[in-house]
């Protein structure tokens, strides 16, 4: 009958061969994970981040009074650049780390050191959770504080006496 130990008859030599040996070797050796290398753009991170920055509570808007009129612009021109997302963050990424900057415009009434120290936190927690890079460092400028009789985004009408 057939023999159920997956060795195969003798070679010429004598020796005798283990079919089983060629199917329990590992392939490619090592962790599947460590086979290649993960990239990841500065654009994905300042997206995470920007997300991130908004989310917290006193933070109006990201960048300049500048870089948001422009981006206003931008957003209505279809291929405009530089999404609303990523506006008043730049990041940069290594392999293993990143650092970012951030310019945010803080609502009248809140604590900056707070608002700061809540962003930093949030974008570090979020920055290192979806990429697994460690963030060196957060750099929080405050360009603005939106006042609460401040139109959003409206040039002002010059006024008729």
């Amino acid at each position: 009958m057939s023999d159920t130990t997956g060795s195969e008859p003798t070679g010429a030599g004598g020796e005798q061969r283990d079919s089983r040996r060629t199917s329990t070797a590992k392939r490619g050796g090592g962790d599947p994970a460590s086979r290649g290398r993960t990239t990841i753009a500065d654009g994905v991170v300042e997206k995470i981040a920007g997300l991130a920055a908004r989310d917290v509570v006193g933070v109006h808007a990201m960048g300049s009074g500048l870089s948001r009129t422009f981006g206003a612009v931008r957003d209505r021109v279809p291929g405009g650049g530089k999404s609303s997302v990523t506006r008043g963050v730049k990041a940069e990424v290594g392999e293993v780390q990143t650092a970012l900057d951030l310019e945010i415009v803080v609502e009248y009434g809140f604590s900056i050191a707070e608002v700061a120290r809540a962003v930093r936190e949030n974008v570090i927690s979020a920055v290192e959770r979806m990429t697994g890079l460690e963030v060196v460092e957060v750099n929080i400028a405050v360009s603005d504080v939106k006042l609460p009789d401040e139109e959003e985004d409206e040039p002002e009408q010059p006024r008729l006496h």
